[in-house]
């Protein structure tokens, strides 16, 4: 299992249940997903309709997002979002169960776009115990929490690796968790200005997840300037042993044609 598909961000033109057996159909065995479902805490019918989609379609869930608010509006996560917090509890819960009855290991919680009239370190207080809570939960089922840096919205906090590890370090010397891990998307850390070869250098062993997609422009490997391959190449050199997740935004009819080159 070399790639996992990232079934929220390719094969769009289909609807989202139908998604994970066009990727069995292309040949890959693995999908993950963001929340697919726009509550925190969907009906159980919805969540038994994703879990029996996934199943019937006989790939693994590798990767699951916790709920991150209305992504379509611009939120992007609750893991610092003050007055949320509840929310959030709540998610984490929905989030353990689906991952137990697939057997997902990795669960990618977004952090949170600062907020007016906030004090951004309230924010951060937060998001360590928020953090701490998820590593918890997931840990009774073999999982880890996933933090991830993210481009393309200037109040996302969290835009280098540096930045997401200082949290990590956080959660783990305050709260005594140490399964939350660093999503290293390359896409993300290179469009912010990241030095992604000295991250991977200093961190690939410690990856809890590599994402890629190419840049400019988010499409799929080859479509940019961005040495995917290498970066691939030197994190297992590194000690990185996980999936790569494919999420990108594909540019051809058929979006795993770079794959078959």
């Amino acid at each position: 299992m070399t790639y996992t598909v990232n079934c929220s961000i390719i094969l769009t033109e289909l609807p989202l249940l139908e998604r994970p057996a066009a990727v069995k159909a292309a040949g890959y065995d693995a999908v993950e997903f963001w929340w697919p479902f726009s509550e925190a805490v969907p009906s159980d019918g919805e969540v038994d309709a994703f879990v029996n989609a996934v199943q019937d379609a006989d790939v693994q869930l590798t990767g699951l997002n916790f709920f991150a608010g209305n992504m379509g509006g611009g939120d992007r996560g609750l893991v610092s979002w003050v007055g949320r917090e509840d929310e959030f509890a709540d998610n984490i819960d929905v989030v353990v169960g689906i991952g137990e009855r697939l057997g997902t290991k990795a669960f990618n919680a977004l952090y949170g776009n600062r907020l007016e009239g906030v004090d951004p370190q309230a924010q951060d207080d937060l998001a360590v115990k928020n953090l701490a809570a998820a590593g918890r939960a997931v840990a009774k089922i073999g999982g880890i929490v996933l933090l991830e840096p993210v481009s393309g919205m200037d109040t996302y906090p969290l835009k280098t690796a540096a930045d997401a590890l200082a949290i990590i370090e956080r959660v783990k010397d305050e709260e005594g968790v140490d399964n939350v891990k660093l999503l290293a998307d390359y896409y993300h850390l290179a469009v912010n200005g990241d030095d992604v070869p000295a991250v991977i250098a200093a961190h690939a062993a410690d990856f809890g997840h590599i994402q890629i997609a190419d840049a400019p422009g988010r499409g799929e490997p080859g479509t940019g300037d961005l040495p995917l391959d290498d970066w691939i190449a030197d994190a297992r050199a590194g000690g990185y042993a996980g999936v790569i997740g494919l999420e990108y935004k594909p540019t051809q009819a058929d979006p795993f044609a770079w794959t078959r080159a």
